[in-house]
């Protein structure tokens, strides 16, 4: 039996039937580890020292009474065999912040994903470097380019770099006339550049996510968005339906695969749109439950079986 931190949001407000989070929590009490879940602001670098203010973690699948916790204390995280990095973005400087005090004790005590690799990895920014798998894409604050990109593209999304959720995210056809104005409000809620891609037609048939362990796929979903939606993540009314990966999908798995392990990035969700990859999603994956239900996979498992060959 060993220690496992979970690093997260308040559990008491999860989704029972949509949160990845709590089926690791799961599998880990199946294969008879302890759990302690402290929230990221329990963290905390004390000489030297990474401890967590946080509790003992019990779990359930059931609705209403899915957790129950143990008396606050706070533990040295050195004693922990693994810690489970979950909290959710935004991907700011709070969350940069955890990562580099994870660095403390990371792979001694093995942090999912490596801090360093998540830190490295944002989202929008780790899929620029695989040439050939994602759309045209122009990452700047420069409006001559802006505007040089949306003559050459004509029908665009745009979106704020490090947002997260679908939130901000615009799709600005070529007759469209708010893109000045927008990019003037952009300006003023965030000091980094924005993003903006080639608008992909393909998504009205889904954004596909596709989950890869220790950089294999092993599974995905299609997510439809709904009439009159350019976004397609389920929170905003999309739909998840069952599917099976393309050649196309296989092959951009086998591209970013060998990086992936290679950087400890051991839960990976990624989103495709028609043939190309979007996002590469390495901070607080989702997607376990709705894959599980489609196929009777179980990639819980496959997740902590990754994680148990490193221990």
């Amino acid at each position: 039996m060993a220690l496992v931190a979970i690093q997260m949001d308040p559990i008491e407000t999860i989704d029972l039937k949509g949160d990845s989070s709590l089926m690791l929590a799961l599998e880990t009490q199946r294969r008879g580890h302890e759990l302690f879940h402290y929230l990221p602001g329990g963290l905390s670098l004390k000489d030297g020292k990474v401890i967590a203010r946080g509790r003992p973690l019990t779990v359930r699948y059931e609705q209403g009474n899915h957790y129950t916790f143990g008396d606050e204390q706070v533990i040295d995280l050195t004693q922990a065999a693994a810690v489970l990095m979950r909290q959710d973005p935004p991907f700011d400087m709070s969350y940069i912040t955890a990562t580099h005090i994870l660095d403390h004790i990371h792979p001694k005590t093995l942090v999912v994903n490596d801090p360093s690799s998540v830190r490295n990895a944002p989202e929008k920014l780790f899929v620029t470097h695989f040439p050939g798998v994602m759309p045209p894409t122009l990452i700047t604050t420069d409006r001559r380019e802006i505007m040089a990109f949306r003559d050459e593209h004509k029908d665009l999304i745009v979106k704020p770099l490090f947002g997260n959720g679908g939130a901000g995210v615009f799709h600005i056809k070529p007759d469209d006339e708010n893109l000045t104005s927008l990019l003037e409000l952009f300006t003023e809620m965030f000091r980094e550049p924005v993003i903006i891609q080639k608008y992909l037609p393909e998504v009205r048939l889904g954004d596909k996510r596709i989950i890869l362990v220790d950089g294999v796929a092993v599974g995905g979903i299609n997510r439809v968005p709904a009439a009159g939606e350019a976004r397609a993540n389920m929170h905003v009314g999309g739909q998840a339906l069952k599917t099976n990966l393309t050649p196309r999908e296989h092959e951009i798995c086998e591209i970013i695969g060998p990086t992936l392990r290679e950087q400890g990035l051991i839960f990976v969700g990624i989103d495709v749109i028609g043939d190309y990859m979007t996002e590469i999603n390495v901070t607080s994956p989702t997607g376990i439950q709705e894959m599980n239900r489609f196929d009777g996979s179980n990639i819980e498992r496959l997740i902590w079986d990754a994680i148990e060959a490193k221990l």
